[in-house]
């Protein structure tokens, strides 16, 4: 275990992280720093770098509670960097590494959220699943992520009718650049209304965020004789497309704009995306479904894959030591 050294992230390794970060093995921009530090005023910041005889092997993306280190709460997804070219050794390695270093520092818990594996480059080189059974992790919660994989697409006779609404009536999509009235008309009174709640990203933070990712983050407005009347926000990744919101005015069902604007994202904007995703429709913190979302997201082809979050104990890095033999 002396190969392996566990260091805390330093504003100054900024380069370092984020060089890494884009060729590892995940396809995402969540883990690029100018989108983790945007709200580093809401989280401490408690990301690992792991090295193996001064070579960058891997990176955790954390922020501390008290005697808690979470694979970052501010973060859709998380868990553990890796190079793509990682063994399964080394891995466990790494694992153990983070865990000894937590332990030593008097941090008892790491919480991990799961990184769908549509995120993966390499969906055969996640040895994570073996590492959370080894160490007894405890599942504290499983989301379910509706994805449409793009070989496989189909629309059921709801969606088909919807988007035969939406021509009839001469619905048009348009890429926007900004969020404001999308945020204001639509999203914001919606999630006031139906559940109580603000959007994640104010107006200004997902402003901010599109200025610093103009090639990943996309809005896409439905119009009705040019009233905004439907929208969504992409998020965008090489190999997926990622439904951050969606949201429609009461006449949704009505003029099917939300049925519209799906598929011909799916048809045309992303055909040539191996997966669109529209997320979760977990809530009650994963314990139920919302069912008529799902019944929506399924309409377009779209089936469920788990989202993990565990709990392990530090001190169970010495469970990593007896593997291999």
């Amino acid at each position: 275990m002396s190969d392996y050294k566990v260091t805390l992230y330093k504003s100054s390794e900024k380069e370092t992280w984020n060089n890494f970060a884009l060729k590892s093995n995940q396809d995402t921009f969540l883990f690029q720093r100018d989108f983790m530090d945007y709200h580093s005023h809401t989280f401490r910041d408690f990301s690992l770098m792991v090295y193996k005889k001064d070579k960058l092997m891997a990176m955790l993306p954390a922020n501390l509670i008290e005697d808690s280190v979470y694979s970052h709460q501010g973060l859709t997804y998380g868990s553990l960097i890796y190079s793509k070219e990682l063994k399964t050794t080394d891995f466990i390695q790494v694992f153990r590494a983070v865990l000894d270093f937590l332990n030593k520092n008097e941090i008892n818990h790491v919480i991990i959220k799961e990184l769908p594996a549509i995120y993966l480059h390499n969906q055969s080189n996640n040895p994570l699943a073996y590492v959370l059974f080894k160490t007894k992790a405890e599942l504290l919660r499983t989301d379910l992520h509706s994805v449409v994989n793009t070989k496989f697409k189909s629309y059921s006779s709801s969606r088909k009718e919807g988007v035969k609404r939406a021509n009839k009536l001469d619905l048009k999509v348009e890429e926007s650049s900004v969020f404001e009235s999308f945020w204001n008309q639509i999203l914001i009174p919606n999630l006031e209304t139906k559940h109580n709640v603000k959007p994640v990203h104010s107006l200004e933070e997902m402003t901010l965020l599109k200025s610093r990712f103009p090639n990943n983050i996309k809005q896409f407005n439905v119009l009705h004789k040019e009233k905004l009347v439907a929208g969504v926000t992409i998020f965008e990744t090489e190999n997926v497309a990622h439904c951050q919101y969606i949201s429609g005015n009461e006449d949704n069902n009505e003029l099917g704009s939300l049925d519209f604007l799906h598929h011909h994202l799916i048809e045309n904007v992303y055909k040539d995306k191996p997966y669109f995703d529209f997320g979760t429709s977990n809530i009650n913190s994963g314990e139920q479904i919302n069912k008529g979302l799902l019944f929506w997201k399924e309409g377009f082809g779209a089936r469920s894959i788990p989202q993990g979050f565990y709990k392990m104990e530090t001190e169970n890095y010495k469970f990593l030591d007896a593997i291999l033999v």
